[in-house]
Order: structure tokens, then sequence, then C-alpha cells
């Protein structure tokens, strides 16, 4: 099967569009000469753009979209999309989202060959000619989503993660460090915020492990996150007897990036920028709770994983088992991890 013209359609969320860029980039190498387009929403458009390997972005405004059954612009704005889609006569469309609207819009689009996960919620996988199960080989979403290529006639499965760099977003970011009186290259990131607050690891833990990190590495700590993040952030500032520099809404998607990518180390939790932190290769302890890590842990990179019984948990998405609660993983366990990361493999303290 040759395929000319492709669709993506996985438009959140960060840390999800960030385990599928190796599909991505599979698909180029497997057709060379396809033309490959992503439906993906505004705020997260910014991590694919210039991408070598993607031709179109394709925004989906899930806000504005959402209201199109009473809403007479946003009717107006889907059925701009749905004729934009059709005009493109996709070969074959990808739906890693496993959502009733992507695959939805998969179907309206016209694509002949419609491929997604045969257990897709919502039951999407009724708009799929091409179901596709997951099985003990695939757990992890990274070979899944290969798995699904796969079955499109892909064959060639290296796993790369390419983020492009931003020239302007790093300039912005070597001001915002010498503004704060920062060496590049030689300061931890702190991403203690999270979408879901259940993910988010205790802030005076946080605030703890800076204080050691801050003692035996003598390096300055930023706490980086959204504007709705800014109260973890303050509280982190507050418990923790060392500084702690917030950078709560004052990076954007491009700069937190640029951010990350020049970090001597990322602490985070389950989220988008840790996700972000993996892809570039940037020393990363990262923090699970209830989520699988065998389905999302750093891939290639489990010595970054800091979790209770990350391979224990079957295909299952979350456990509710108490064990595998935030609140379970201990200042020793991250602390140990940091040191690893930090080139230290039996810390004393």
């Amino acid at each position: 099967m040759t395929l000319k013209n492709i669709l993506i359609t996985k438009p959140s969320s960060l840390g999800d569009i960030v385990l599928v860029l190796p599909a991505l980039t599979a698909l180029h190498k497997s057709f060379p000469d396809a033309k490959i387009s992503w439906l993906v929403r505004p705020e997260f458009a910014p991590l694919l753009e210039n991408h070598p390997h993607l031709t179109e972005i394709i925004p989906f405004d899930r806000k504005l979209l959402g209201k199109a059954w009473y809403h007479c612009g946003a009717f107006g704005a889907l059925i701009k999309l749905v004729k934009h889609l059709r005009q493109e006569r996709f070969d074959a469309v990808f739906d890693f989202q496993g959502l009733l609207r992507t695959a939805s819009l998969g179907w309206l689009s016209g694509g002949k060959r419609r491929f997604g996960p045969a257990n897709a919620r919502e039951f999407a996988s009724f708009f799929y000619t091409d179901k596709v199960s997951q099985d003990m080989k695939s757990i992890h979403l990274v070979d899944f989503y290969l798995k699904i290529i796969q079955t499109a006639g892909a064959s060639d499965f290296t796993v790369k993660f390419i983020i492009p760099e931003d020239t302007n977003a790093a300039y912005s970011v070597s001001k915002l460090l010498a503004t704060n009186e920062i060496a590049e290259g030689d300061y931890v990131v702190f991403i203690p915020g999270s979408a879901q607050r259940d993910k988010c690891w205790p802030t005076e833990r946080f605030a703890i492990l800076a204080e050691k990190i801050t003692s035996k590495y003598d390096l300055p700590i930023l706490a980086a996150g959204t504007v709705s993040e800014s109260d973890i952030i303050e509280d982190l500032k507050e418990k923790a007897n060392v500084p702690i520099t917030s950078l709560a809404g004052q990076t954007s998607l491009k700069e937190l990036i640029a951010l990350l990518r020049t970090a001597r180390l990322v602490v985070s939790n389950d989220t988008g920028p840790g996700h972000i932190a993996s892809a570039l290769g940037t020393p990363l302890v990262m923090i699970y709770s209830w989520s699988n890590p065998a389905r999302i842990a750093p891939y290639g990179r489990t010595e970054c994983m800091v979790a209770n019984e990350p391979y224990n948990r079957g295909t299952q998405i979350k456990s509710t088992d108490p064990k595998h609660s935030i609140e379970a993983i201990t200042i020793e366990q991250v602390w140990q991890k940091v040191c690893e990361q930090l080139g230290e493999s039996n810390p004393k303290s």
C-alpha cells in the first residue's frame, strides 16, 4: 500500500502529542513522497511548527467547534473545517485520539482508509475501516502507534523524537535566565503542576527536594507552569527554605521547550512538559501515580521514571490502588533518581 496524502488526528493533550512524534517520522520515512497533515488544537500547534516531516498543520479549535450545535459561527467553522478536510482527499487517516469527535471527523473527511484503536472510547471504532488491537507487545503508546501505522504498510519503525528548535524562543529564554541571574545550562526545572491535580506530587515534598538539590549540588531551581498553576508554584516557594524562581505563565510553549532543552535536570509530574523533556533527551526525573507507567513512561529512558509497580498493572489506563497514588511516592525515591541523573548512583543524603 502506497500512501500519498495522510492525515493524523491527535488534537491533544500535550504529552500525548509528543508520544505520536515517532509515528510521524516513521510515516515520513516509509512514505517519503506523501503529504502529511496533522489536526491539532491551536495551543499545541507550536510544538509541531517547522517539523521537517510534517506538511500541514490543521487547527482544531475544540472550544469553538464544541458550540456548533447552538452557535451559528461555530457551526460555520465546523462546516469550513469539514470542507477543507474533504478537499484534501486523504488516502489514510490515523486517529490516535480514539474519541468520537476525531473518529467522526476522519469519516467526514472522506478518507479511504481510517485507522484507529479497536478499543476506542465513545464507539469511535465504528468510524474506522481498520481497527488495531493493543497487545502486551504494544502496551506503550509509542509502540501501539507504530503498530497502527504498520497496519497501513509502514515499514520503518526507528523511534525518533524530533522537536524543532526555535531561535527566537531560545533568545527569549536566554534573556529570561539573564534577568534572573541564572547561567544557561546550569539550572534545574521543576514542573510541580498538572492539569489533573491528583497527579501532582505534594508541594511540601518538592520543597524538601529543592533544599536537598540546593545543598548538595548548588543548582538554582526554576518552577515552570501555566498561569492556572501559579498557586501551586507560589505554595512551593512558601514552603521551600531555598530560593525558587517562578516562571508561571512567563513562557510560551516554544519558550518552555527551549528552557527544558538546556536544563541540567527536569523534575516533573506526569504531564506534558515532562514528556517534552524526555523527548529532548534532557536529564529527567518523572513522577508517576495512577497512570499506567508501562503505557506512557519516558520511551527508552526508564531510568528517568519514579513509580510504584510500573510493570505490574497490565494494560489498564488508570489504577485505583492506593499504593499507586501520588502520595505513595516518597522523597527518598525521587532523590535517588535525581542523584542518578546528576551522575551519582549512591547518594548518602
